[in-house]
């Protein structure tokens, strides 16, 4: 007798256990990029409330305008990179949780492609005589399917890629446009 609905009972189960790994894994991941965005807010928040609290002593010290746009101006260069090295370390949690996720999802892919793998080989020892040209075309369905995961996850991380990079060209252009400013306001305010 064939043995079919219990291959695929113990197939459909062990199907769905690693769906709830990769569940798990990809909800403890973004748990962790969660917690560190929130320990980053938390820490900018902080710290912008002490500059906060300083230019705003140093603005209440001042004796004349001139004075008043001299602090105004020094301030100005110093929170465009503040302001630049969070939009980074948003960026890099955000590469980072990415990746991981890429991770876990292609590991759970390869285990699932081993399992059908495995399964449908098990049940074609098992096939009729005259089956062959079913039993290969399967195998060539499940060869297609995983030819075009791997062309999908190709081109994921080449989109993935060109996004970082055009982030990486954004923030060095906003960089070399906060000094321009920066260096115009401290003229401004020296005349």
């Amino acid at each position: 007798m064939f043995a079919f609905p219990e291959q695929f009972s113990n197939a459909t189960k062990a199907n769905l256990e690693s769906q709830f790994a990769l569940f798990s894994a990809l909800t403890s991941k973004t748990f962790e990029g969660v917690e560190k965005l929130v320990d980053l807010n938390i820490n900018t928040v902080k710290a912008a409330l002490e500059d906060s609290s300083a230019t705003t002593r140093q603005l209440l010290a001042v004796k004349d305008a001139q004075e008043f746009f001299a602090v105004s101006a020094s301030q100005a260069q110093p929170a465009a990179e503040k302001a630049l090295a969070y939009s980074r370390q948003v960026a890099s949690i955000a590469a980072d949780t990415g990746a991981e996720f890429s991770k876990a999802a292609e590991g759970q892919f390869a285990e699932v492609n081993r399992k059908v793998i495995s399964l449908v080989d098990e049940v074609t020892k098992n096939a009729p005589a005259g089956s062959e040209t079913y039993v290969s075309a399967l195998k060539t369905a499940i060869s297609n399917a995983n030819a075009g995961y791997e062309q999908f996850t190709k081109t994921t991380k080449q989109a993935v890629e060109a996004i970082e990079s055009n982030l990486n060209a954004a923030v060095s252009q906003f960089t070399q446009a906060t000094r321009k400013a920066g260096a115009a306001a401290n003229s401004a305010a020296a005349a």
